[in-house]
């Protein structure tokens, strides 16, 4: 099964039928629709584009990376509600939370959408802050990363405390979760311990418990922990997966699948004397004890098709498995479909088309030239995820370079960058936005893009078809009327010259470095090259991260790179030991965001 995520080709002809059924997203789901009084971000959160929330992201030695995900009105004086869900498979953290489809979305988009459940999870819990963590491997299983590491079930409680750590203080309630391979994760953290932990308040299994064992003591934790608080549930979803079929031969061995795992949890619990009920309901025998603390779900799967993703995403897997045993287990929707999360998807990464009502540059510039820097920030920020930019800056430039890696081996990469740097307004009528790198990086993450390196911009630099004298300006250099008067002296200075080619010489770029770690909270800039090839500017985080003035610009790459013709995410790149000397002239980049 652990292939599964990737090869099932019934899967994909299923994404195609039902696929667009994730696309109806809520009209707005920007931060200046629907107005809130946002909380004050939790300490290392940054804004997200979408659905007034805020997010974290680690990356966790070894090789494992966390993103966490709150609502922008995070309210210490609720409880919170920490989902730690692992990833399944071949799947990135971006692919299990989940998007709309556009023309290129890969299909895994379309499959969990572990974050649009839990956005409905939010809407019909209000009393509760419900906080996902979302975690992922560099080499995208939990089952390889564990044969690795002898101590893995060690460093997985590590890892579970590490981000419980987030919310010391707060009245904090844990669920553990998981999809496919993801389960690897959580039978580690049974193994890292002779007990479940008291502040674990649910352990669900999404199709994912493939690695029970009696031998391990995985039932007798799960018993004790059971009994110690009736508060504590575990819920298991599953399917009849003896007989699936793929390319005409059986995906599951003899022994494997998650209909015989389950069948081994239940003969443990009736073993230990536990009085199982057992009834229907639909395709599903479901199977309760404790009082409905452990609720087994195993559909019966009587056309033998492969339900392994089906039972997460189009039967709100999830959302079932959160509301088991409480008072909100219908009020979201149907277990078994349809979904019941469609206006809580984000749109497909990318940038989108310009609004017909979009203003220009200059109307722009009027509206927040009053404003004050937080509220300027984030009307750059819409402004710009909505579509709100220039089409020559949808044209991204390819540029191919050698580059030898840390064992001294040729590779061949090549990038695409922004021919220009981020803008609001329309080809006619447009204005260069300096802007906050938190602003700059809300920004990237919608668009599926990374911010630069001090190596990017020097390649940027040496391939540019306009290199053009830099123009220092001394007064008033933080006011939103300087940005746009270095606006047009710069289009002066490009008269004659084509939108879309690649321009340089014109601004500093924002920049990520290690660097940063040397003080808390600045922003790194380099560059603005004069025409002998040298940057006015020397890389340097003196100033504070809120610190904007007109010098600054924003050029974003994409985050596939290719590497020998194969792509790569560019930030696993970066933190590479051996491969970000392709992008980095710093050795890895150990925080590739901001």
């Amino acid at each position: 099964m652990l292939g599964l995520e990737v090869n099932c080709r019934f899967w994909v002809l299923l994404v195609l039928v039902l696929g667009m059924a994730a696309t109806s997203a809520t009209a707005n789901p920007l931060t200046s629709d629907n107005p809130i009084t946002p909380k004050s971000l939790l300490p290392g959160f940054r804004q997200s584009a979408w659905f007034h929330e805020q997010i974290r992201e680690e990356w966790i030695e070894p090789g494992v990376r966390v993103l966490l995900n709150a609502s922008e009105t995070f309210d210490p004086a609720r409880p919170t509600e920490l989902i730690l869900f692992a990833t399944p498979n071949g799947n990135t953290i971006e692919q299990t939370l989940g998007s709309a489809m556009a023309a290129g979305t890969d299909w895994h988009f379309d499959i969990q959408h572990i974050a649009a459940q839990t956005r409905r999870l939010r809407q019909i819990t209000p009393e509760k802050n419900i906080v996902l963590a979302c975690l992922q491997t560099d080499g995208r299983s939990w089952p390889a990363w564990r044969q690795k590491y002898a101590d893995n079930a060690v460093r997985i409680r590590a890892i579970v405390d590490g981000i419980k750590s987030h919310f010391a203080g707060a009245p904090l309630h844990i669920t553990l979760t998981c999809h496919s391979g993801g389960g690897s994760f959580l039978f580690g953290f049974l193994n890292g311990g002779e007990t479940i932990p008291d502040d674990i308040d649910r352990i669900a299994f999404l199709d994912a418990n493939y690695p029970y064992s009696d031998t391990d003591h995985h039932g007798d934790k799960l018993l004790a922990w059971l009994r110690k608080d009736t508060a504590h549930h575990l819920d298991i979803i599953a399917y009849d997966d003896r007989n699936i079929m793929l390319d005409g031969k059986k995906v599951v061995g003899p022994d494997g699948g998650t209909f015989r795992a389950t069948g081994r949890m239940v003969g443990f619990f009736r073993k230990e004397g536990l009085a199982l009920t057992e009834s229907h309901d639909g395709d599903f025998t479901v199977t309760t004890g404790l009082g409905g603390q452990i609720l087994f779900r195993v559909h019966g799967n009587l056309q033998n098709k492969i339900l392994h993703t089906v039972l997460v995403g189009e039967m709100n897997g999830l959302l079932a498995a959160m509301t088991s045993g409480t008072s909100k287990v219908t009020a979201w929707g149907k277990r078994g479909g349809p979904r019941a999360y469609t206006d809580w998807v984000q749109p497909a990464a990318g940038i989108p088309p310009r609004p017909k009502d979009a203003v220009g540059g200059a109307a722009f510039i009027r509206q927040i030239q009053a404003l004050a820097p937080a509220a300027r920030e984030d009307a750059i920020a819409v402004a710009i995820c909505r579509g709100n930019l220039p089409d020559f800056l949808r044209k991204f430039q390819t540029i191919p370079f050698p580059v030898t890696d840390a064992l001294g081996k040729e590779e061949a990469v090549t990038v695409e960058v922004m021919p220009d740097y981020l803008a609001v307004g329309s080809d006619g009528d447009f204005v260069r936005l300096p802007m906050t790198p938190m602003t700059a990086q809300r920004i990237a993450d919608a668009f599926d893009c990374v911010l630069s390196t001090r190596k990017i911009a020097d390649v940027v630099y040496q391939k540019a078809s306009v290199k053009l004298e830099p123009h220092p300006l001394t007064e008033e250099r933080e006011a939103v009327a300087t940005f746009a008067r270095h606006n047009a002296i710069i289009e002066e200075q490009r008269k004659g010259k084509l939108l879309g080619l690649l321009v340089v010489g014109i601004k500093k770029d924002v920049v990520l470095t290690n660097r940063l770690t040397e003080k808390p909270n600045r922003v790194a800039i380099y560059g603005w090259h004069k025409l002998d090839g040298l940057p006015i500017q020397p890389l340097t985080i003196v100033h504070k991260e809120t610190y904007v003035d007109y010098s600054h610009g924003i050029r974003l790459l994409k985050r596939t790179v290719l590497v020998d013709g194969k792509p790569r995410d560019c930030r696993d790149i970066l933190r590479d030991p051996v491969l970000s000397a392709a992008l980095s002239d710093e050795g890895p980049i150990l925080r590739p965001t901001y």
